[in-house]
């Protein structure tokens, strides 16, 4: 029987990261007459003066406005906005690249997005379908089908749990008990060390920090430089690199070095692994870096 080919997790946001905007910004907030400088002035003006998390706050002001604007805001319209979303170069060609480039070197891609966005705008997208798992916030709607309360809020800590969901494969966000059980480090489907995180500035900085702290990689992409250079000064990324996902560019540059390494560090682990099991009495797998 064939062994498994290792597994190395590209972990994307999505809003300024794989589009060039807030998501809301291309058609929902414009389909409510608000200009997006005035939708985010309320709503984050509304988070500080309740003291309010932050998405919970843009997904009430997103019901409220469009209760006032008489619009409708049924799941098939948030995924019917996904269409008219905007990516940066190179990214619809992105993933099927990387996933070709993975299997030159024994190792299989798989592609999640981590985003404080709307899955359901995320689902309407062209890339909805290269994801293994989209974890975002998601609206809970009413017997008529329309949105009337926040079902998942993915605000910028929260995100993390989601990269420990991908470490150990227990990707339904229902199943808890699964999530909290040990399981060393190197029988976990995704080590952090084949993770790599990809995000635009300081709400990623979470993720980013804790994907580098165990093992993995984390790259700030850029429209500005001056904005994402303190990420590497305090070392909270390994990496920065332009916004640009098209071949020959020196993100896609990057992450092919980025990959080769991983596949070589797994077969190392693997060797390693193999020469141990032969020595009588181990049996602590957990025990390899």
């Amino acid at each position: 029987m064939a062994a498994k080919k290792p597994i190395i997790a590209l972990m994307y946001d999505f809003d300024k990261t794989l589009c060039t905007k807030d998501m809301q910004e291309y058609t929902f907030i414009p389909h409510i007459g608000m200009s997006s400088n005035d939708f985010w002035r309320e709503s984050n003006g509304l988070a500080k003066e309740q003291h309010m998390d932050g998405i919970l706050a843009y997904m009430y002001t997103m019901i409220r406005k469009a209760d006032a604007a008489n619009k409708s805001i049924r799941r098939e319209d948030f995924v019917q906005m996904g269409k008219d979303i905007e990516f940066f170069p190179g990214v619809q060609e992105w993933f099927a690249q990387i996933n070709n480039y993975g299997k030159t070197k024994g190792v299989k891609v798989e592609h999640y997005i981590i985003s404080s966005g709307l899955r359901e705008i995320i689902e309407g997208s062209s890339i909805k379908k290269v994801f293994k798992e989209i974890y975002a916030s998601e609206f809970h709607y009413n017997g008529s089908g329309v949105a009337d309360w926040p079902k998942l809020a993915v605000n910028y800590t929260a995100k993390t749990q989601f990269l420990f969901r991908i470490n150990k494969g227990v990707l339904d966000i229902s199943e808890d008990g699964a999530l909290n059980q040990y399981v060393p480090g190197d029988e976990r489907r995704v080590p952090f060390r084949n993770m790599i995180y990809f995000g635009d500035g300081l709400t990623d900085v979470p993720c980013m920090k804790l994907v580098r702290a165990n093992g993995g990689q984390s790259i700030a992409v850029y429209q500005k430089k001056a904005k994402v250079e303190d990420l590497l000064l305090h070392k909270r990324v390994n990496y920065i690199a332009p916004v640009d996902y098209s071949e020959g560019s020196e993100l896609d540059a990057l992450v092919k070095e980025i990959i080769c390494q991983m596949a070589a560090t797994d077969a190392l682990v693997q060797k390693s692994h193999k020469q141990l099991k032969k020595i009588k009495g181990y049996n602590n797998p957990s025990n390899i870096l």
